[in-house]
């Protein structure tokens, strides 16, 4: 007896001193990452990949005004605690099905608030948690972290709050980015010199804004954040001057989770772009139904200048009534679901109930109707902010969904401005895509009628986008969510060689290397940006582009290096396609591909297009092949610069 209660005493003050200790700790399910908590003047973090540090000393605070969560933090209690559980993603653009496995832990403090962590086997999550009464004013958040070596960094710089989220990747070294230097959105993407790959973004994001980071001064990145805005002033027909700000940069409820500041963490690259980080740390789906979202794919018209020509075109084409029926002529021919209306459908671009005579939006979507092709609309932000009953109005002309632009702001009105949206429209049963925005952080969960998101440098940049950039977005973008790159072009060019502009707009990269972005790019909607012209005199082009599938059963990244190539295989149902993209760093690649995902005891027949011999200089070329594979095959693949590979097995 006198053992047992020396027993029970001792553990009784083992948790006494867990509780009130100083230093915590606490692992992924695997064991392989490790976050230590250190509560001292304020509450620090380091987090370990086995015995190497990859950031140190790291520090968390909220800045309330009266008080500063998270200063001389005092630890009433903590709670530990498991996850394992397997989720069925609304629009699967990755997996259909979505493991969520991590241990937790939260820190409750005096104060009325708590810290909690989720430490995942591929990545670590923090957030606060408040139990406040009425509403709190948030003057700041610190998120600083710390390096202890000079990392190399990959970054989007911006001069400022108002941006498209369009900037190209700067890349550098930690310890040379200066404080004075521009701040940088969201996703950012780190390499250690220990091999180690940490992507950082935000998810759950509500009621508050996003945030960007700068550097620190001394090898590390603290967070910056738009104030919210007050008062505005006119700007044109798609944007709002800002004249008054707040003190604070949210003022919100006083009892809530604020969102998750989630790190990524990899020493494969493959690791990176098959996380589904922000999708497991969103709220649940808000929507009871969500059966009518249609994801799928888009004929669109205004990178093509909306100019069909040849000897079936006998009509002056243009924005017009005419031009759109070929549109849709078009998309019912290979099955795709809808035709995109941007600018110029509408007499002006603040009224959007009057359309352009010119192009009769009414006997459009009728027409589209009999032929099973939808029809979406484009629109500013500003308009639909100040008409937010056209969300009942397009939805009884028989819109299918809504591309919404131009907001290039992330402060707490306009974060909001998007949860309203995306609420109104499913309503009404309208999806969203989401242009001149910032990146996914959560909310295409709460609301599956979400499908897409611009905040990309895409192929709309014409020269501006180019292989040597867009090899990182599926390391750092596209990591976070579906992304509106717009791809599919039929004329392709070499950089030295680029010469283009609409109506007869071009892409950088090879014919391949467009093919291939189909089954690489993730997005619920996913654009046909060229003209249904060229794509009917590259009918086995076409035909390839119109039988990838926007959602997915299951996802396998089979070799990935940072901003150099990328190859991945998806399955929908019984097919499988496989898609490889690299960059322009080497004349040519070679590859093997192992077909050991394949079902066992069945033959595929695979239709691959690869880059043609004379790829490197013209690259229109290519070569499409077919051929029968089975499970336990080894293909060897070769792209050029700027190169691609594409192939569907059925």
């Amino acid at each position: 007896m006198r053992k047992l209660t020396v027993l029970l005493m001792a553990f009784i003050l083992f948790c006494g001193a867990e509780m009130h200790g100083k230093n915590i700790d606490i692992k992924s399910p695997n064991g392989s990452l490790k976050v230590n908590i250190e509560l001292k003047d304020k509450i620090y973090y380091s987090v370990y990949a086995g015995d190497d540090l990859l950031l140190k000393d790291c520090s968390l605070s909220m800045d309330l005004g009266k008080e500063v969560l998270g200063q001389s933090p005092k630890l009433r209690n903590m709670k530990r605690g498991v996850i394992n559980e397997s989720i069925k993603r609304e629009i699967p653009i990755k997996n259909a099905l979505v493991k969520n496995s991590c241990n937790t832990l939260r820190l409750n403090m005096s104060g009325n608030y708590a810290v909690e962590f989720r430490v995942f086997d591929d990545g670590v999550a923090y957030r606060f948690v408040t139990e406040k009464k009425g509403e709190i004013d948030v003057l700041q958040e610190d998120f600083t972290i710390n390096f202890p070596d000079n990392y190399l960094a990959h970054i989007s710089k911006t001069s400022g709050f108002k941006t498209s989220y369009e900037n190209p990747y700067s890349h550098v070294r930690t310890a040379d980015y200066k404080e004075s230097d521009e701040m940088s959105y969201f996703p950012v993407l780190l390499e250690t010199n220990q091999n180690y790959k940490i992507l950082i973004s935000e998810a759950d994001l509500s009621d508050y804004p996003c945030m960007f980071v700068k550097s620190t001064g001394n090898n590390g990145l603290k967070s910056v954040f738009p104030k919210c805005p007050l008062e505005f002033g006119e700007d044109g027909d798609r944007s709002l001057k800002i004249e008054k700000e707040a003190d604070y940069i949210a003022k919100t409820s006083g009892t809530r989770n604020f969102p998750w500041r989630f790190f990524v963490i990899t020493d494969d690259s493959r690791g990176i772009v098959a996380n589904e980080m922000a999708y497991k740390l969103a709220a649940p789906c808000e929507l009871e139904d969500y059966s009518w979202v249609k994801p799928g794919q888009v004929s669109w018209e205004w990178w093509n200048g909306a100019t069909p020509y040849g000897p079936d075109v006998n009509f002056v084409s243009g924005y017009n009534l005419d031009t759109y029926k070929y549109f849709i002529d078009f998309a019912a021919k290979y099955g795709i679901s809808y035709i995109l209306m941007d600018e110029g459908w509408a007499l002006s671009t603040r009224d959007p109930y009057t359309p352009n005579p010119k192009v009769d939006v009414h006997e459009i979507i009728r027409y589209g109707k009999e032929k099973g092709v939808g029809v979406v609309l484009w629109l500013t932000w500003l308009t639909v902010e100040n008409h937010f009953d056209l969300f009942k109005t397009f939805s009884d002309w028989g819109v299918s969904g809504i591309k919404i632009d131009f907001m290039d702001r992330s402060d707490q009105w306009m974060v909001n401005y998007y949860e309203r949206v995306a609420k109104e429209a499913a309503k009404h049963r309208l999806f969203v895509d989401f242009h001149g925005s910032f990146k996914p952080a959560g909310l295409e969960r709460r609301y599956p009628n979400v499908l897409s998101y611009e905040g990309v440098r895409g192929m709309e940049q014409m020269g501006g986008c180019y292989p040597d950039n867009s090899l990182y977005l599926p390391f750092i973008r596209n990591a976070v969510g579906p992304m509106d790159y717009t791809p599919g072009a039929m004329i392709s060019m070499q950089p030295e060689a680029y010469r283009a502009e609409r109506p007869n707009a071009a892409s950088i990269g090879t014919r391949a290397y467009q093919l291939a972005l189909y089954v690489v790019f993730e997005s619920g909607v996913q654009m046909l940006a060229d003209n249904p012209t060229l794509y009917y005199r590259n009918p086995d082009c076409t035909e390839f582009i119109t039988g990838v599938p926007v959602t997915w059963d299951e996802t396998k990244v089979l070799d990935a290096k940072i901003g150099e190539y990328v190859i991945v295989a998806k399955r929908k149902g019984e097919q499988w396609f496989i898609g490889a993209i690299c960059n322009g760093k080497e004349k040519e690649r070679e590859f093997e591909i192992h077909l050991d995902f394949l079902k066992d005891s069945k033959n595929y027949q695979m239709t691959s297009f690869e880059d043609g011999i004379n790829a490197a200089r013209q690259a229109m070329d290519y070569r499409k092949k077919d051929t029968v594979v089975k499970s336990g095959d080894k293909l060897q693949i070769k792209l050029v610069r700027n190169g691609g590979w594409a192939a569907v097995l059925k």
